[in-house]
């Protein structure tokens, strides 16, 4: 093994919290482990994003090209190897400081078989880290396919009355569309003679210098790929799986599957699809554009007629993961910067609305947005925060979700007016649907009497949903906190492409 080792501690940390929590399972029991999990995967998950940060602080954002490799042979011509750059080491960050909350949440909201779930988490930990770090095909692919599991378990074990159904939907979904993207990595890794990420990436033969793959080999490689990322992230019309499996699964379930797992498709084109196969990337972009705008319309549109808060915010992921394409897929500064900082915003503010459905679920046991009413009058706290989370949802200009949003549409606009028109057709939308919502679950009198001793935030959930505020104020605010970050990895898939 060469390297730093700094991507590989980040990467396994989590694995060996959850090791520990089986090894006092074996040796103590289940109830003991139930206690234990709960020290150790807070821990764990603690340790995993101080290990992230100094990776961060030895991160050189100045630097082109992929840095803290850590390497060591595989088999079958594949490698063992692991590095960032400013796109990937941003959304490592952003996974390893939501687990901790994630954890937290569960702790409190968790009565069943903790112990095994924090397990599940702890795995899925290792596996997104993972996939945002490997540089070797094979490797990505392992992990790619492997967080699957434990994300089916706790939506089958630990979700809703219709977790059954959420979790084979959620799962046959996902491994249907990577079937392709296998098939391409077994056709890739013959032709290049490699599966090694940069190498794929420069296009170019290893040993001979040819172009590695053509035009018309192109376009098939890239549908292959986009079969699988587009489930993943999800796009319109293979987006079904989404609202089902965010309804039923837990809460913490919910803001990883939104805020990390989502982005495997986005993170997907940027680090492959583009680099490898940019002339079926821009043969591709009318389509992209197209269902980019059908994704953000039609998804608002559903949002709003939603009678489920849990569903709604699920259609708003859809919506909101289609200007992370639009602005993928205008192959220009503007556009790509605003859709890695989309990824990130949405990271939060979806996490934080998901957290905020879970505070008052966990007190009424019930979504529907028709029980609520008068909130404010009761949870004047959870109230404020609500707010500030659905006005950073629909873009209000001094939160993140403004910056992603005009980023990727004066991206769009450069591009093509059309779509750019299509997506501005959204953002009213989504402040449409955001406002109702608001408005009947928060404000108006307080009618269902069920309601009247209903208590605002606990400490905890005050420490939960204020460190994600601030997040989305202080990149509101700050956006080049992730634009420092990600320039010269835009700038990089840029060339590639004109390459």
């Amino acid at each position: 093994m060469t390297g730093p080792m700094l991507l590989t501690a980040t990467t396994f940390l989590p694995l060996i919290g959850a090791l520990l929590i089986v090894a006092v399972r074996v040796t103590a029991g289940a109830n003991a482990a139930s206690a234990a999990s709960k020290i150790i995967a807070v821990l764990a998950t603690l340790a995993t994003l101080v290990v992230s940060l100094i990776a961060l602080s030895q991160f050189d954002a100045s630097k082109v090209g992929y840095q803290l490799v850590d390497y060591a042979p595989w088999f079958g011509g594949s490698s063992y190897k692991l590095g960032v750059d400013g796109l990937a080491i941003s959304l490592v960050v952003l996974t390893t400081a939501l687990m901790p909350l994630c954890i937290l949440q569960s702790i409190k909201s968790i009565e069943d078989r903790l112990g095994e779930y924090m397990i599940c988490f702890l795995v899925l930990e290792t596996l997104m880290i993972g996939v945002f770090c490997a540089l070797d095909l094979v490797l990505f692919y392992v992990l790619f396919e492997g967080g699957l599991i434990p994300m089916f378990l706790m939506i089958g074990i630990w979700g809703g009355k219709n977790r059954l159904y959420a979790s084979f939907k959620f799962f046959l979904y996902t491994l249907l569309g990577s079937l392709l993207l296998l098939a391409a990595l077994v056709y890739m890794s013959i032709v290049a003679g490699t599966t090694d990420v940069p190498t794929l990436q420069a296009g170019l033969h290893p040993e001979t210098g040819a172009l590695l793959f053509p035009p018309e080999v192109q376009t098939w490689l890239w549908l292959a790929f986009f079969a699988s990322f587009a489930v993943k992230l999800p796009m319109w019309p293979v987006h079904t799986w989404l609202p089902d499996a965010h309804v039923e699964a837990p809460t913490a379930g919910s803001v990883v599957l939104a805020a990390v797992l989502l982005k495997m498709g986005g993170y997907g084109f940027l680090r492959f699809s583009l680099p490898m196969f940019p002339e079926a990337s821009l043969l591709f972009q009318p389509l992209m554009f197209a269902l980019s705008v059908i994704a953000i319309v039609y998804a608002s549109l559903v949002a709003f007629r939603q009678t489920d808060i849990k569903k709604l915010v699920a259609y708003s992921s859809v919506a909101h993961m289609g200007f992370v394409t639009l602005g993928i897929f205008s192959f220009n500064e503007a556009g790509i910067q605003g859709a890695i900082f989309q990824m990130i915003s949405h990271g939060v503010i979806s996490g934080a609305l998901f957290f905020c459905v879970g505070v008052i679920y966990d007190r009424m046991h019930t979504r529907e947005i028709s029980f609520y009413g008068g909130l404010v009058h009761r949870m004047p706290v959870y109230a404020a925060l609500f707010m500030l989370f659905s006005m950073a949802n629909v873009g209000l200009p001094g939160t993140s979700g403004f910056v992603g949003e005009i980023l990727t549409m004066v991206g769009a606009f450069q591009a093509n007016t059309w779509a750019a028109a299509g997506a501005a057709l959204g953002v009213i939308f989504s402040a449409v649907y955001m406002l109702t919502l608001y408005r009947r679950t928060v404000f108006g009198e307080m009618t269902n009497e069920k309601l009247f001793d209903i208590k605002d935030v606990t400490a905890l959930e005050f420490f939960i949903l204020g460190l994600l505020a601030i997040f989305a104020l202080g990149l509101g605010v700050f956006p080049s906190i992730v634009f420092d970050l990600t320039e010269t990895s835009t700038t990089e898939v840029l060339r590639m492409i004109g390459q």
